[in-house]
């Protein structure tokens, strides 16, 4: 670790919070200027977070969408299929999500929990497993020739942190919403986990759409990292905008606005 490097980490190797923040505010800055870009060019732009259970999907994403707008930047996270979309065609569902021009879609979770969750717990058969890592290569060729960007994240965390944030959602009720019933098998599954992992790897890391693994036993790291990325990945430029001028409030019609408000409901004052 360079002297630079130890003096923005915490007793315990990781990011300060003020470092983090700094990096932060300025990397959202950029994402501001991105999002501008892909509006003005009409790109569209497919974001895949993976990872392990407890590995930062929620907050690394949080990250990259709290300063834009959810009209560019889409998060799709999808229920468990219903009783109907297990009879579609496994990508079905998916794809009434994808981007139109001047949209990026970031599915938190996507078409490969049937490379992870649904092959680890025995939600889909062998052949149906075989069958998703034979053409999902295929499929997403489809999708980059057809003009859009496909970038994937793969989150690793590693086993002690992953039980110690385990523990930490048992314990807060803040975080207990968190724990999802396919989480505690996740930690006595760990290896069946992996070994799913590395299928999916080797499967799916194909030239137009390779995966970048993000490692996340550092939260703030790795968010800064994933952020950096994604804007390494897409070129972008800043777009010319019109300055901006305040205009004056008009006084046609004018009449005391507060005062006909008086009789009305208000929100106790609590606080």
């Amino acid at each position: 670790m360079s002297k630079h490097e130890q003096q923005a980490a915490d007793a315990n190797g990781k990011l300060k919070r003020k470092v983090y923040e700094e990096e932060l505010r300025k990397l959202q800055a950029e994402l501001c200027k991105l999002q501008e870009w892909v509006k003005h060019q009409g790109l569209r732009v497919v974001v895949v977070f993976e990872g392990r259970d407890a590995a930062g999907k929620g907050g690394t994403i949080r990250a990259i969408t709290e300063r834009v707008s959810p009209r560019v930047f889409r998060v799709v996270a999808l229920p468990a299929p219903s009783d109907r979309e297990q009879t579609q065609l496994f990508f079905q569902r998916y794809l009434p999500h994808f981007p139109a021009a001047g949209e990026i879609v970031i599915f938190d979770r996507s078409w490969y929990n049937r490379a992870g969750v649904e092959y680890v717990m025995g939600f889909c058969t062998p052949t149906q497993h075989q069958r998703f890592l034979e053409r999902c290569p295929l499929i997403e060729q489809y999708i980059v020739d057809g003009g859009i960007q496909l970038i994937k994240f793969w989150l690793e965390v590693g086993n002690e942190e992953q039980g110690r944030r385990f523990e930490a959602r048992i314990q807060d009720p803040l975080r207990q919403w968190k724990l999802s019933p396919m989480d505690l098998p996740s930690r006595s599954k760990w290896y069946e986990y992996s070994k799913a992992r590395d299928m999916m790897l080797e499967a799916t890391d194909s030239p137009h759409a390779p995966w970048y693994i993000l490692p996340s036993d550092d939260k703030r790291r790795a968010r800064l990292n994933c952020i950096a990325h994604l804007l390494s990945l897409i070129p972008y430029e800043e777009v010319p905008r019109e300055q901006i001028k305040l205009p004056k409030r008009s006084k046609k019609g004018q009449y005391d606005d507060q005062a006909s408000l008086e009789g009305r409901h208000f929100v106790p004052r609590r606080y």
